[in-house]
């Protein structure tokens, strides 16, 4: 074969390769189906988040995004635990569709969807009574500051690989720890519903919980005034993460459609979380590549600890 041919057919290969270039975007795109709802994967009990009425912040963000879109607001449930988003967003039977098309809240760089840019960052904080030992008490140094004798009498109620554990550790409190799993067995049974029996009850005295969870105790604490107090990040624990949305790998159209509605409803949203008592950060200037823990279990563990949720 002649080296003109060889290299006619080289050439021709060459001008195929970049037309399918082009076209792939637009391919991918006419791949993704019209959104006849607003379809949201959710755990049906894990307040402040979601609840089966939608009573919950993430609930109040979906139908505000679903107004705009011009959608109703369809839900699929499941609990938040390992498997959440196999069983949910990339879930699909031959020949069915998805049941859901978002989820809510995740981590910033949770690694099991496509997460969106971040919509609200919060941290870690104390909750407690502000009363006897801890009436003074308005921040973490204030907390560590209290005598020894009174540190080592208070119950510090916090999740199992969390980075409470890790904080407790750090200033020599694990002895005052009274560990919860991460993952309660009943799914029934939020994080937020577990601290607030047991601050009601007595049987803590100090919560070192995700701060969604500890500005919702506050809100609905009834019979006790609970006091909130955010926590720094320290050498060797991170307390502070920003959360995103996540939509199924390779759906970009759709992602990019949801950071429009965030961008466009920065304070919206943040009105909504303010109601719901979300202690809100700044993002960074230089976001880091991956803001999720290494323990993510899933949504529900990213945001109870973050990773709960």
């Amino acid at each position: 074969m002649s080296t003109q041919v060889c290299t006619g057919r080289h050439v021709l290969s060459l001008l195929l390769a970049l037309v399918l270039a082009a076209l792939a975007p637009f391919a991918a795109a006419q791949d993704e189906p019209a959104r006849k709802a607003f379809r949201v994967c959710k755990d049906p009990g894990n307040m402040p988040f979601t609840n089966a009425s939608g009573e919950g912040f993430e609930d109040r963000i979906a139908a505000l995004f679903a107004a705009q879109l011009g959608l109703p607001v369809e839900t699929y449930s499941f609990p938040q635990r390992l498997g959440f988003v196999r069983n949910t967003l990339r879930y699909k039977l031959p020949g069915a569709d998805y049941p859901c098309d978002i989820v809510m809240g995740v981590p910033a760089g949770f690694g099991q969807l496509l997460p969106t840019k971040p919509y609200y960052r919060s941290t870690y904080v104390l909750v407690f009574p502000a009363e006897k030992a801890l009436a003074e008490v308005r921040s973490a140094e204030d907390f560590l500051a209290l005598p020894r004798a009174t540190l080592d009498t208070l119950r510090i109620g916090v999740f199992d690989r969390s980075p409470a554990s890790a904080w407790l550790d750090r200033h020599q409190l694990v002895d005052s720890g009274v560990p919860y799993l991460l993952m309660s067995p009943n799914p029934d049974e939020a994080p937020a519903q577990l601290i607030a029996r047991d601050l009601a009850a007595g049987t803590i005295d100090v919560a070192v919980v995700w701060g969604p969870i500890g500005g919702y105790l506050a809100r609905e604490a009834k019979d006790r005034a609970l006091r909130v107090v955010p926590l720094a990040s320290e050498p060797g624990v991170k307390f502070d993460y920003s959360m995103a949305m996540g939509v199924r790998f390779g759906e970009k159209a759709w992602k990019e459609q949801i950071e429009d509605l965030i961008g466009r409803n920065r304070s919206e949203i943040e009105a909504i979380l303010r109601d719901y008592g979300v202690p809100l950060l700044p993002e960074p200037a230089s976001p880091t590549v991956s803001d999720a823990p290494a323990d993510s279990g899933g949504p529900r563990v990213a945001a109870a600890t973050p990773a709960p949720r």
